[in-house]
């Protein structure tokens, strides 16, 4: 807003483009970033649609091996957050994700159907961008285009992760200096 809000003062021209990580798992931008987005009619290419894979259909609570490529390829310490299962975070979004499965299959979709109609439903947002490593992944998230998600469906996300929420912290693609270093936002001693 501060942003918009000095471009308007000085007659320049504005931010006209947001590119925030949104997914049925990471809905955290929903609280601020996208209302304010719609207010300055801003465009939203959303990243990260399938929330790095927890929402390809491979994640989910039976999996004997839910390990992918780019779990395998992506730095330890990227990985190790995101991925690691004993990540209390990465627990609700295990469940979430098996839970969301059962949602998509009884509305006849695949979960990557669900995850990519639901991003494109908001309002808010332009367009998802998405990151096949194939053929066949292109195939699978193309056939999402042309879905529209019933209301009812909709309640259903909600009722497994609620509006506004990032199911592991640790997904919500920035974080401020100032909130990890507490010199940054205390007051010394005696000042």
């Amino acid at each position: 807003m501060a942003a918009q809000w000095t471009a308007q003062r000085r007659q320049r021209e504005r931010f006209a483009c947001e590119q925030p990580p949104y997914s049925l798992l990471v809905r955290g931008l929903e609280a601020d970033v996208l209302p304010t987005c719609e207010t300055y009619r801003m465009g939203v290419l959303a990243w990260s649609p399938l929330a790095g894979g927890w929402l390809s259909g491979r994640w989910h609570r039976d999996a004997a091996d839910p390990t992918s490529h780019r779990t395998q390829t992506m730095p330890f310490r990227t990985t190790l957050s995101h991925y690691d299962l004993d990540v209390p975070g990465n627990q609700a979004k295990l469940d979430a994700a098996t839970e969301l499965a059962g949602i998509a299959d009884e509305a006849g979709l695949t979960l990557i159907q669900l995850a990519l109609a639901f991003v494109t439903t908001h309002p808010a947002v332009t367009a998802a961008i998405i990151g096949p490593r194939t053929a066949e992944h292109l195939h699978d998230q193309l056939s999402a285009t042309d879905i529209t998600l019933e209301p009812a469906v909709l309640d259903r996300i909600d009722r497994v992760v609620a509006p506004g929420t990032n199911l592991n912290p640790d997904d919500a693609g920035y974080s401020a200096a100032v909130l990890a270093d507490p010199k940054r936002r205390r007051r010394a001693v005696g000042q």
